[in-house]
């Protein structure tokens, strides 16, 4: 035969039971489920920091490599030369030169024309009318190789085209003579 046991909960237990289950109710209301908050955002923090990093070390050589380059700039600096003067029997001499650079600058020359007015007066300069094709981006390097020609008193005049296919630059370029 199997005894029953009958227990009575008394209401003091019972009040017991109550206070205490609602003590834990508010430690785990008020002290873990915040603190779980706040250790997920923290958790989330550190991930986005975490991803952060990663992505400082992946361009961190990029970096590298950009500044290396930085620091290795070419200093371009323009010709100055002493300014001579080219003999009348030399007059020719320009004309070479002039088709040379403007070939290894990618220009091709339409026409290289002096000027019947200064050849025949006896001045000290002559002027040449020069045209030539090419791209613009070719034209500075052009220039530049020309402020390197020590005869070369000016450039006067420089006009500038655009056709469909490529630009047509126009120079006035003016050689000083000897006597």
């Amino acid at each position: 035969m199997i005894k029953k046991f009958n227990q009575e909960i008394t209401a003091n237990s019972l009040s017991y039971v109550l206070i205490c289950g609602g003590i834990i109710f508010l430690v785990v209301l008020l002290g873990i489920i915040p603190l779980n908050h706040y250790n997920s955002d923290l958790s989330q923090d550190v991930k986005k920091i975490q991803t952060q990093i990663d992505e400082q070390k992946g361009l961190g050589g990029l970096y590298q490599l950009l500044k290396n380059a930085s620091e290795k700039k070419e200093v371009h600096a323009l010709p100055n030369p002493v300014k001579t003067r080219l003999s009348r029997q030399d007059m020719g001499k320009f004309q070479d030169t002039f088709r040379a650079e403007a070939g290894k600058s990618g220009f091709m020359i339409i026409s290289l024309i002096p000027d019947v007015k200064t050849i025949a007066s006896g001045s000290q300069n002559i002027l040449y009318h020069v045209a030539i094709k090419g791209k613009f981006a070719n034209f500075q390097k052009l220039l530049v190789k020309l402020g390197d020609l020590s005869y070369i008193d000016q450039i006067e005049e420089i006009n500038i085209n655009q056709n469909s296919d490529s630009m047509e630059f126009r120079l006035k370029i003016w050689i000083a003579l000897a006597n």
